[in-house]
């Protein structure tokens, strides 16, 4: 039975039940859920492909060591299109975040293997290597991301020119700092940040991040219902309720428990008990991944983006600007600076994702982020965000970029040839925005 608040006239409530008798079984299970459509259409997708490239590859892409690394791949992807969600609902675009990414890779390698060693004398292992390079990394991406978004918001240049002549810039300026020179290795800390043996947070601490996300989605269902007891809003039955918190913590606990499936290297084993002093039985010794550091990062900066998209008045008027630019200026928003802020945003989120793809490879190359910023537009197009401006979602974007990588890792495992891998994703963009012109039209 679904709760209604004590004020809600006896009227209303019976009109809306008989709405509800009106509506199939699947129709009043989504409305008692308020699950997204689009949203389920995209994760019923994402288990097709999964399943489909699993049984084309011969059972060998739902096993625990491909979706970790699948896991690891899809981080600084994911990262940066929780950024483009900005970008785009404020109906401009950013062609550039590929080559953003490569410079500021290339100027965090050169910072902490030449820069600081060589001229500043730094020891090899000071743990300050890692972190005066992280540093210079962000704050170079946040003044590359002032720099176009004053020049879009304030010059009224259009972005797409603007992030075009970036996409160019920086990539020359990365292929310039080092004459086209790989830059390796990095910094030993600076590497947990790829992944990794060592960059993973292994299976007791994975099993209590899991545990504690599961405590956090059952806290935040709670405080939803108690908010909106509280402004009077309808409640969504218990049992939809449950149900929510009941598969999201199945998912969690079952990613958990998949990062934990996947065991080190023997080598690495054989590596590790030889320097800790330990025997490995002769069944071999089993110790697990866990959840990777770059798989935290990029979850910790999606919680951080739908808390600032939902939940700041910077959110609010992002969304209202995409929505209708010339009511949010009437209504007083400093559209100009908003935008330059976003660009910012996007250019910070750039550079976390330049340090987690160059702690993976362990190098700085001039190729690092090449064609990225087709992965990262067509992640936020398939996660349901309008390129007509206004709506979108942090978690539609990093499901979105979850699908874009799980088909280029399916079709790696099925031998398909580079150049067909890019008909098939350009393919795919083509077909989310027709999808999301005709969603548009029919509601």
């Amino acid at each position: 039975m679904t709760d209604t608040t004590s004020n809600t006239p006896a009227a209303d409530t019976g009109a809306d039940r008989a709405r509800e008798s009106e509506l199939s079984p699947v129709g009043r299970f989504l409305k008692a859920t308020e699950l997204d459509i689009r949203m389920l259409g995209m994760v019923g997708a994402l288990l097709v492909i999964w399943v489909g490239i699993h049984l084309l590859s011969g059972g060998l892409f739902l096993t625990p060591r491909n979706l970790w690394n699948l896991s690891v791949q899809t981080s600084s992807v994911a990262i940066m299109a929780t950024g483009m969600v900005l970008v785009i609902v404020m109906r401009n675009i950013d062609l550039s975040v590929g080559s953003v990414e490569g410079v500021i890779g290339m100027v965090m390698g050169v910072a902490q293997a030449e820069f600081l060693i060589r001229v500043m004398g730094f020891q090899l292992g000071n743990p300050w290597i890692w972190i005066i390079a992280l540093a210079a990394g962000v704050v170079l991406g946040l003044m590359i991301g002032a720099l176009q978004g004053f020049i879009i918001a304030y010059l009224e240049v259009p972005a797409f020119i603007v992030t075009l002549g970036g996409l160019l810039i920086w990539r020359g300026m990365a292929w310039l700092m080092t004459s086209g020179r790989t830059v390796a290795p990095l910094d030993a800390t600076f590497q947990l940040m790829g992944g990794g043996p060592r960059g993973s947070i292994g299976a007791t601490a994975s099993w209590i991040v899991g545990i504690l996300a599961c405590v956090a989605v059952a806290l935040m269902l709670l405080n939803g219902r108690s908010q909106r007891k509280r402004f009077k809003f309808p409640l969504r039955p218990v049992w939809a309720e449950t149900l929510l918190g009941v598969v999201a913590c199945a998912a969690i606990l079952g990613a958990v428990w998949i990062a934990n499936s996947y065991p080190w290297p023997i080598g690495i084993v054989r590596q590790y008990a030889q320097r800790t002093g330990i025997t490995v039985p002769e069944g071999g010794l089993f110790i697990a991944h866990g959840i990777a550091i770059p798989v935290l990062i990029a979850v910790t900066v999606g919680i951080v983006m739908t808390f600032i998209t939902s939940r700041t008045r910077f959110g609010r008027y992002v969304f209202a600007i995409g929505g209708n630019p010339e009511a949010a200026e009437l209504a007083g928003i400093n559209t100009r600076w908003v935008t330059m802020k976003v660009f910012m945003i996007m250019g910070v989120l750039a550079a976390i994702s330049a340090a987690i793809a160059s702690a993976r490879l362990n190098a700085s190359t001039n190729a690092l982020g090449t064609l990225d910023e087709l992965l990262v537009i067509a992640a936020a197009v398939i996660g349901g965000t309008s390129l007509a401006g206004g709506s979108g979602t942090v978690l539609g974007a990093m499901l979105g970029a979850l699908l874009m990588q799980s088909l280029q890792s399916g079709m790696v495992l099925l031998g398909i040839d580079s150049p067909l891998q890019s008909v098939v994703v350009g393919a795919v963009l083509v077909v989310a925005v027709w999808l999301d012109t005709v969603y548009r039209k029919r509601v």
